[in-house]
């Protein structure tokens, strides 16, 4: 038998390699077993011993405390992976500023939550700059997040804003009855099965439903408030004038501008070097945080890959869909 591996090795091995082709060929090496986050340097000033560092930390797609399936696999909980990604930046002291990247329609109003305190959090203990770099999209629970920046800069061509909450419902009853289907939820209170698909949508529900609506909106209108009514850097809307740009509309980053809803248009260069002027560093390298499989060669290797599409319908979607229950969203959902 092993005669006959050894034999097969020696014959198979160079047919293999030489189905290479020209200018292609097979790398081994070995891969660390522990998947904790290591670091790349994907851009570094010049000259020796460079400890300071800019740390780019990315939110991309849809914000939700879970693994969601991808088209091939299951993909990262983003809330952990940003989590994982900031408690590593907090930990390391040469960590002299922080950009966040957002690409993102939002998603669900706890998980958006969890990260802007997480964010407001660093700040506090590290008192660092943090930047928010809107590109593509920045709506909804993504601007929730880049507030817990103290310095907002958006893309050109970004698309941001849709603050506030929307949370979907829907009857199945008629549908039911033309097929013969009957549901009925014993209950234990007359609200206990409220926005149950099963039964007609309730008035009682929806005022319930629309006072929970409200009150996540006004949790959404004070994140808005404290980043865009302080003094701070030129900051000077009044609250009056939040509330009027909250509407739930989208902007483009200029718009946005003009509205005082971001700081500066820019791109992720410009994000870096405010970064570096406001940290005070004379010299820096720019980091990310990676798996070790992972290969980065320069501060766009993790920018988003879209979602596949099947006749314009994005992929993510049915990730909301599945759950079975309404949800609270800040969410955009005109993509």
């Amino acid at each position: 038998m092993k005669r006959t591996a050894l034999f097969l090795s020696a014959w198979v091995l160079p047919l293999v390699l030489s189905a290479c082709g020209q200018n292609v060929g097979w790398v081994i090496k070995p891969v660390p077993l522990d998947e904790r986050l290591r670091e790349t340097v994907v851009a570094s000033d010049s000259g020796l011993f460079v400890r300071d560092k800019v740390v780019i930390v990315d939110l991309d797609g849809i914000i939700l405390n879970n693994r969601h399936r991808g088209l091939l696999n299951w993909e990262e909980n983003p809330v952990s992976l940003f989590i994982e990604k900031i408690d590593k930046a907090e930990a390391d002291d040469s960590v002299k500023a922080l950009v966040v990247r957002i690409n993102s329609p939002g998603g669900s109003v706890t998980a958006s939550d969890i990260l802007y305190h997480r964010l407001v959090r660093f700040r506090q203990a590290r008192k660092v700059p943090v930047i928010a770099m809107i590109e593509d999209l920045g709506a909804s629970g993504g601007y929730y997040l880049a507030c817990g920046a103290d310095t907002i800069l958006a893309h050109p061509t970004s698309v941001t804003g849709s603050i506030g909450v929307i949370v979907q419902a829907f009857s199945l009853q008629g549908t039911m009855k033309l097929i013969g289907v009957e549901a009925k939820a014993v209950t234990s209170g007359q609200h206990k099965d409220m926005l149950s698909p099963f039964k007609p949508l309730d008035p009682k529900d929806m005022a319930i439903v629309q006072a929970m609506v409200d009150d996540f909106y006004g949790r959404f209108i004070k994140v808005v408030v404290a980043n865009r009514c302080s003094d701070q850097a030129g900051k000077k809307l009044s609250q009056d004038q939040v509330k009027k740009l909250c509407d739930g509309r989208v902007y483009t980053g200029q718009q946005a501008l003009d509205a005082g809803l971001v700081d500066a248009l820019g791109y992720m260069n410009d994000a870096i070097l405010l970064a570096k002027k406001r940290s005070g560093a004379s010299r820096v390298k720019v980091v990310l945080y990676d798996r070790p499989m992972g290969y980065n060669a320069n501060f766009y290797s993790q920018a988003p890959v879209p979602a596949a599409q099947f006749n314009l319908f994005n992929l993510n979607v049915p990730d909301l869909l599945a759950a079975g229950q309404p949800q609270f969203l800040y969410l955009w959902t005109g993509q």
